[in-house]
């Protein structure tokens, strides 16, 4: 059974945080024109539905692979490019994600240090 208030909070979060990473990957590759707000909205959204779903039907490297182009079959539609750009932006946007994350431990790691002086 699939637990609706789960997925619902991780679409949700998804957005919130994939959303805009996705879009500022996606206006940086294929312009302002292309990339819209509200297309990388959609791409998340509907990417984490599907993968959830996914994800609750079948599972193994199959499954994954399935996700995979699906993201990319994604962004090519709502970004309007090739799947090369596609897999670009994608990877682009991991990056980001991983220098945000890396930036916000940081500044925890500063915030603990400067509560405990240590």
């Amino acid at each position: 059974m699939v637990n609706l208030d789960i997925l619902a909070l991780h679409m949700i979060v998804n957005v919130i945080i994939v959303g805009p990473v996705m879009w500022l990957a996606g206006r940086a590759l294929v312009g302002k024109d292309k990339a819209k707000f509200t297309d990388a909205l959609w791409i998340v959204a509907l990417g984490t539905l599907i993968q959830s779903v996914l994800a609750y039907l079948f599972s193994g490297i199959i499954a994954l692979i399935i996700v995979i182009i699906l993201w990319l079959a994604l962004i090519k539609h709502f970004f309007d490019c090739g799947w090369g750009k596609a897999l670009l932006i994608a990877l682009v946007a991991v990056v980001i994600l991983i220098v945000i994350g890396a930036v916000l431990v940081l500044l925890g790691l500063v915030a603990l240090r400067a509560l405990f002086r240590f």
